[in-house]
């Protein structure tokens, strides 16, 4: 029971003192764990009634001192002269003042003094579940002290022994007459911290004050933080300070300051680590969001995410974005729009899939692709004419080349077009944009002219029937073939539709939510720098004049497509690290 530095009892022999001195010291309480705790009290005729009263109030003021509850400790007390007597068990109270209260009332014997049958009465008696003692497999300390002022009338050493050898704990306290042998006898080991033997009651208040320190621990924290930030925590005979989970404690010893767990490295964080309560956490610069592997960054696309209005490009650029326009256009006041190709004369045909795999949401958003090249066409009888057509399992004409004279109407009539679904016959469609979309009747203006006729094929799937001849046909015929292909579009087949080189006139992207990256080169080659206005002179396209223009498109077109092919390696590059991360 070494390490019971907490116990009460060596308190009693602090209260073992006049009330009134008890009254005026004012000291820490004793703490403790949970104890059974059983006083085993001499009341024979030679306790004179004044020392009987001095242990009373000695009871009482100890009492006092100790963390008294069920969970806590639980106190017994018994008195014994020529017999044994339970003042109360250690279950029959959890409350002092029911205790106090049973101890004034309690009744000298004074009779002999048949120690060893008191002892043997705690064991069996006092000790007991029934009585209100705590389970052995509960391990709580079993603690009986023993105050006595004579020698035992009966044996004491071997009953003593018993109870030792049961587990309770026993301290001897003897007063004046008390036989030394006997304390010995009864007492547990080691004897000078369990034996106390002071010559009158009245010298019990120097016993106590004279052992309190040693033998009683006291909990410093009680009397305040002790200057600790966060958490005293008491010690025996003294105290230290703690601090809470995340911080650590500083060279005086009392301050806390929260734990740099970034300081050891950046935790290979691609932008920031950050330190938090639970640990390094990573942290991405503004503009880019944190990828799932909790480590890496990625730029944020707000072109993706938002819907920016420009007409051309939108390039992101982290918290913001902004518009360009193609070469040779510049960007509007409103920093969306690029000014039109004001001169461009052309009779387009844009030929669009509405077979099932598109999907009705996908098809919603062809039509504001469509409309978006329409935003970048200079619409009007004299200027561009603008036709649709859609195909599935059959083709129908939505409106014709002449019927609408500006780019709002055309972009209404877009709107207004109604899913057709099933089939992909873009053979069917090719011819039918041959032989009646680029008629005279149907808007197309008089090959004399030669206003360029461009077709634009849009599709995601592969087609249904042969298009290798139709597609030959429209080529022939000095249509200029555009080929965009989305998803699972057989890049084959969009070779054959569109005009040579294939790389200027055939575009992909791998899903409907990433078009608009394609507006850029098929502006870049729809809208002609220069067409028929009014009194301009048609040229032939054979001319010196017409050959260098069409050269310097085509070298400008050129450059855009290798420009966009590098930051699509490089998106490339970062999508395979960070692939390689997650693994």
């Amino acid at each position: 029971m070494r390490d019971l530095l907490c116990s009460p009892l060596p308190m009693l022999l602090f209260l073992l003192q006049p009330w009134e001195t008890q009254l005026q010291f004012a000291g820490p309480r004793c703490r403790s764990g949970p104890l059974d705790l059983v006083f085993v009290i001499d009341s024979s005729r030679s306790v004179r009634p004044f020392e009987f009263e001095t242990m009373r109030q000695f009871l009482v003021g100890l009492l006092r001192g100790l963390d008294v509850g069920p969970n806590a400790t639980r106190v017994g007390v018994i008195q014994y002269s020529s017999q044994v007597q339970s003042v109360f068990p250690l279950g029959a109270f959890s409350r002092r003042e029911d205790m106090e209260r049973a101890i004034r009332a309690l009744v000298p014997l004074a009779q002999g003094t048949m120690t060893g049958l008191a002892i043997q009465y705690a064991m069996n008696v006092a000790f007991s579940v029934a009585e209100g003692a705590r389970p052995p497999e509960a391990r709580v300390p079993r603690i009986a002290v023993i105050v006595t002022d004579g020698r035992p009338q009966d044996r004491v050493a071997e009953v003593a022994a018993q109870a030792r050898a049961r587990g309770i704990e026993i301290y001897a306290v003897g007063v004046q007459r008390a036989d030394v042998g006997s304390l010995r006898a009864m007492a547990s080991p080691p004897l000078d911290e369990h034996v106390f033997l002071v010559e009158s009651f009245d010298l019990i208040q120097e016993f106590g004050l004279q052992f309190q320190g040693r033998l009683c621990v006291i909990d410093l924290c009680t009397q305040g933080t002790q200057g600790c930030e966060h958490h005293c925590i008491s010690s025996p005979g003294s105290y230290f300070c703690r601090c809470r989970a995340g911080f650590v404690l500083q060279q005086d010893q009392r301050s806390c300051r929260a734990i740099d767990h970034c300081s050891f490295g950046n935790h290979s964080c691609q932008h920031e680590c950050v330190s938090t309560f639970a640990g390094p956490r990573c942290h991405c610069r503004e503009g880019h969001d944190l990828l799932p592997d909790g480590k890496s960054c990625e730029a944020r696309d707000l072109c993706n995410g938002v819907d920016h209005g420009c007409e051309f490009q939108c390039v992101s650029e982290g918290l913001s974005y902004h518009c360009l326009c193609p070469e040779g256009q510049q960007l509007q006041a409103d920093g969306k729009s690029c000014n039109r190709c004001r001169e461009g004369h052309v009779d387009l045909v844009l030929l669009v899939d509405g077979s099932k795999s598109v999907r009705p949401q996908n098809f919603e958003l062809v039509k504001r692709f469509v409309n978006q090249i329409v935003d970048f066409l200079d619409v009007s009888p004299e200027g561009t004419r603008v036709g649709l057509v859609q195909f599935s399992s059959r083709v129908r004409t939505e409106f014709p080349l002449g019927r609408y004279g500006t780019a709002a109407e055309v972009k209404q009539a877009v709107l207004a077009v109604e899913y057709m679904e099933r089939g992909t016959m873009t053979g069917l469609a090719l011819r039918h944009m041959v032989e009646h979309s680029f008629s005279e009747a149907q808007g197309a203006r008089p090959r004399a002219l030669n206003v360029p006729r461009v077709g634009l094929v849009f599709t995601d799937g592969r087609s249904q029937d042969d298009i290798s001849v139709w597609a030959a046909r429209a080529k022939e015929e000095g249509i200029v073939m555009y080929a965009v292909g989305v998803g699972k579009a057989v890049e084959e087949e969009l070779r054959q539709i569109a005009s040579e080189p294939a790389e200027l006139h055939v575009s992909y992207s791998p899903d409907f939510g990433t078009m608009t990256h394609l507006l850029e080169n098929l502006r870049g080659s729809i809208c002609p720098e220069e067409g028929i206005g009014p009194g301009t002179e048609l040229r032939s396209p054979c001319e010196c004049e017409s050959l260098v223009e069409f050269q310097g498109r085509t070298l400008g077109a050129l450059e855009r497509l290798t420009q966009n092919l590098a930051q699509l390696t490089a998106r490339l590059e970062d999508l395979e690290n960070q692939l390689a991360t997650q693994k």
